[in-house]
């Protein structure tokens, strides 16, 4: 396959929505195998130490996210961004196996080490796959199309998830450990290809080329956009994290037994990946061609605000479950495609290193400081009432508000 030709600026101008769309498919079967890994480190270490401790490990997450991060960078700088994926794919496959290996070995703490994993890897790959196609596609490209790679991933996730649903209750939950590491060899192949119908973006100067550091973090500095989207992101996660708790402390009172735990969660994740689907392939594509950028940034979080005050004055597993799912549906769909859109007109470094610090490290790092935050509270004082989540996560959607009208002040249009 000839690889795209290049413009000045290092983007490619041959073949970008193929190649983006490639890309999707690369991420089908990233997130089927990631499905595995998510449930079953989930219900392995709830069954190892409860869920009470599980903003312990969400503390944890940051830290080896962190080291993915810089290893990612490392290995950018030295062969670019398409080996880079390459190598991050197969090293994090080989992780996942030799979790695998020693859980089975009755290796307690391997279960926590999975579930770290498992928070850092699925980030480290998914916003490289959005790097490449930040720089392939153009905003109008990626307003028709960024729904629908969404969904083709999101496809991908269900039927991972419906696996689980169906498997839990006759393959033994540490197996699943399997699927996610090998299903991380066609991703591998596929966005490679992505890369030769594309072309490999490039820095578009001199001072790019030289680079602004492993974790380029003098862009948070120059550039004010940079920085609106870390802060936004690190809200998102607080409400992220705070209504996850909230639904697995639910779901441990409410089913006790791993087994039928770990299948409730296939089947629940299934649901979620399936309305996310929907919202991909038909109201993000929607709501991003009809409504101005600022306006969809604007209704996100007006319905989070719905949602968790429906859970505070109605909590059950019912509500909690329907207020996470909604929260990461969206979060899957139209927060997903309408952000990436805000990082086209960014720079390579941007694209390419402050995108992966913020959408791996600050992502996972607001979620554990969020956790540890529950967790020092829970030592001081005992189990927390449960009305203190759905709190926290109506004060963060507030804050949002706020932030968006600053980040979207200019993007008014409708194209």
């Amino acid at each position: 396959m000839v690889a795209a030709e290049k413009s000045s600026d290092g983007r490619s101008i041959k073949r970008p929505v193929i190649a983006a769309l490639t890309l999707g498919f690369a991420a089908f079967f990233l997130l089927s195998g990631y499905e595995c890994a998510r449930s079953a480190s989930v219900s392995l270490y709830i069954e190892a130490y409860g869920a009470d401790l599980l903003p312990v490990v969400l503390v944890l997450g940051p830290i080896g996210t962190l080291v993915l991060l810089y290893g990612y960078g490392w290995l950018l700088s030295r062969y670019g961004a398409e080996r880079t994926l390459l190598f991050t794919s197969l090293i994090s496959g080989l992780g996942i196996l030799v979790c695998y290996l020693a859980i089975i070995s009755g290796n307690k703490l391997a279960v926590g080490g999975i579930y770290v994993l498992r928070e850092a890897y699925i980030v480290l790959l998914i916003e490289q796959y959005w790097s490449f196609i930040n720089s392939t596609l153009k905003s109008d490209q990626a307003k028709r199309v960024n729904g629908p790679i969404c969904g083709i991933a999101s496809i991908g996730a269900i039927g991972g998830a419906l696996f689980v649903g169906q498997a839990g209750s006759w393959l033994s939950t540490e197996h699943l450990l399997l699927f996610a590491a090998f299903s991380l060899l066609p991703a591998a192949f596929l966005s490679l290809l992505a890369y030769k119908l594309g072309g490999e973006p490039m820095p578009s100067s001199l001072d790019e080329q030289k680079g602004q550091g492993v974790l380029a973090l003098n862009l948070f500095r120059r550039n004010r956009n940079v920085l609106y989207i870390a802060m936004l992101v690190t809200l998102t996660q607080v409400i992220a994290t705070v209504l996850e708790l909230r639904f697995n402390g639910m779901l441990e009172t409410a089913i006790p037994v791993m087994d039928t735990r770990t299948a409730y969660l296939g089947n629940f994740y299934a649901a979620l990946n399936g309305v996310a689907f929907i919202f991909q392939f038909v109201f993000t594509p929607i709501m991003l061609r009809f409504f101005s950028l600022r306006h969809v940034h604007f209704a996100i979080p007006l319905v989070h605000l719905t949602t968790c005050i429906i859970l505070f004055f109605h909590p059950s597993l019912l509500a909690g479950a329907g207020a996470y799912l909604l929260f990461k549906a969206l979060d899957y769909s139209v927060f997903r495609a309408g952000k990436e859109i805000l990082y086209i007109p960014l720079p390579f470094d941007a694209r390419f290193r402050a995108k992966e610090l913020i959408d791996a490290f600050i992502y996972r790092a607001s979620k554990g400081a969020t956790s540890g935050l529950i967790a020092s509270a829970t030592l001081l004082f005992g189990r927390l009432p449960g009305a203190i989540y759905p709190s926290i996560a109506i004060v963060s959607a507030t804050v949002w508000l706020y932030l968006v009208h600053h980040l979207t002040r200019n993007r008014n249009e409708v194209k």
